[in-house]
């Protein structure tokens, strides 16, 4: 269900969410940017799979339909640290042809966000 780009992220879904929507990314080399810290473009991809896996969700029940990506704004909040990372994706609005789509990235406390992401995509149906 995730996209080949989580497998490079090390992303899996969290096992202890019910609705299986959110998503965890732990801290290894291949996250890593200054020491201690995670990497904007890995907090970025990881509130973009969590914005893609509540998407896919939605399209499920609505009929299906893939996505394409129209535009993305990332604010980062705070640095990540060296430990578990979650987010969560949540659609805004989906209508017949352009989903919104929110995402946001937490570490220890999920009202403290590390990072908050708002995406568009195109949805091509049939």
């Amino acid at each position: 269900m995730l996209p080949p780009y989580a497998e490079t992220l090390g992303l899996y879904v969290d096992p202890d969410c019910a609705d299986g929507c959110r998503l965890v990314m732990p801290y290894a080399d291949g996250v890593l940017g200054r020491p201690g810290f995670l990497h904007g473009g890995a907090i970025s991809g990881l509130m973009e799979m969590a914005a893609i896996v509540a998407l896919q969700r939605a399209l499920a029940g609505d009929g299906g339909g893939r996505i394409k990506p129209i535009n993305v704004t990332v604010d980062f909040m705070r640095g990540g640290r060296d430990k578990l990372t979650y987010s969560t994706g949540i659609v805004t609005r989906l209508g017949n042809r352009v989903a919104n789509v929110e995402a946001t990235a937490w570490q220890d406390d999920a009202a403290k966000p590390i990072a908050a992401a708002r995406m568009n995509y195109l949805i091509v149906r049939g």
